[in-house]
């Protein structure tokens, strides 16, 4: 169906921004390239998918003639990026062709069928839970880092939710660290609920949660939707069963030490640059107000930090993966971080004053 508005180039290019991340490079399917663009009364819809998640946005637009269509979407945000205008006009004909005016500037691009453009799930009879917008990306944020992704694992290639006894709990692993954080939620019990959502649709309702205001969340078997104001996502859920998070959790520890956490993801990075592929550990060595970090590689050479830190336990040294240890660090906003530790060969346990722990596997130290 043709279609003719008048359009802002800044609001076009949030919107394909928005979307355009979906959209498959390599599909056999070309239609799962293009954009589906649906001009209605009151503005343009956009919408993309590669048949797992898929995303649609509304923004404003001045449409002369509604109906619907389908673009290259990157081809089309590659041209708007370009245009030195700020508005243009875009035209798409009965042939699925699409023009472009700006100033003196013109492109003519070929399109595709929108019947032929996958249908966009809707939820109308499922039940609602609405939760902050704010909430969620913090969570997501304290814990998406740890999901694996190894392939062969698939139900731990994701973030796992659960919706009960009034929390919010969300739980990421790869099998050798795993980051656990909550919130509290008022919701009723016939909206208690567990699931596991995919990699990818984290990273893209990460992108697209805002600071303020409610995300709309709805869940069928295996299928949920995401509303939040002017955008809707929607994903397939992992099919499996998540494994019991609870049981690796060390239930006590032996020391209980406060760092700072600035100080130590610093000093982390600084060592780390002196780590090889074969040797892949920094060694902390815990002593009586002093912490020791440090690294060495036989081909490459070592390196050494110290931080004053508050401590009267016992000698600790114990191994880990830097990447690992730097992750939790990065994604927190905490001054302090407080590390539980038992013995060289237990597991770590880092913790912050809310609702958060990371779990960390120890590495052999040669």
């Amino acid at each position: 169906m043709p279609i003719k508005l008048h359009v802002t180039k800044e609001k076009i290019l949030d919107g394909l921004q928005k979307i355009q991340n979906v959209v498959s490079v390599r599909s056999t399917l070309p239609i799962l390239s293009n954009t589906l663009l649906i001009a209605e009364k009151d503005g343009l819809c956009l919408t993309a998918t590669d048949l797992d998640v898929g995303i649609r946005c509304r923004i404003a637009a001045e449409v002369l003639k509604q109906g619907s269509a389908t673009v290259p979407c990157r081809k089309l945000f590659s041209i708007l990026r370009e245009l030195p205008s700020q508005d243009f006009d875009l035209e798409v004909d009965e042939k699925n062709t699409m023009s472009l005016r700006s100033g003196g500037s013109f492109f003519r691009i070929l399109g595709l069928p929108a019947e032929e453009f996958p249908r966009f799930p809707s939820f109308p009879e499922i039940k609602e839970i609405k939760i902050d917008q704010s909430v969620l990306r913090s969570l997501l944020k304290r814990t998406a880092y740890a999901a694996s992704t190894d392939d062969t694992r698939f139900v731990l290639n994701g973030v796992f939710w659960s919706f009960k006894a009034e929390k919010l709990t969300m739980v990421a692993t790869d099998g050798r660290r795993l980051a656990l954080a909550e919130a509290e939620l008022a919701h009723p019990v016939s909206s208690e609920m567990e699931f596991i959502l995919p990699s990818k649709a984290v990273s893209e309702l990460s992108r697209l949660l805002a600071d303020a205001g409610d995300a709309c969340i709805r869940v069928t078997e295996n299928q949920i939707l995401f509303e939040l104001g002017d955008s809707i996502l929607a994903s397939k859920l992992v099919e499996g069963v998540f494994p019991n998070f609870r049981q690796v959790i060390p239930s006590d520890s032996k020391e209980r030490i406060k760092i700072e956490r600035e100080s130590l993801l610093a000093a982390l990075h600084r060592v780390s640059i002196l780590v090889s592929e074969r040797q892949n550990a920094v060694k902390l060595n815990f002593s009586k107000n002093s912490l020791s970090i440090s690294a060495s590689a036989p081909e490459v050479g070592e390196a050494k930090e110290s931080l004053p830190i508050n401590y009267k336990g016992k000698d600790i040294s114990i191994g880990f993966n830097p990447q690992f240890l730097m992750d939790p660090l990065r994604n927190l906003d905490a001054d302090e971080v407080i590390m539980e530790l038992t013995d060289e060969l237990s597991p770590g346990v880092l913790k912050i004053d809310a609702p958060f722990l990371y779990v960390i596997m120890p590495m052999r130290l040669n």
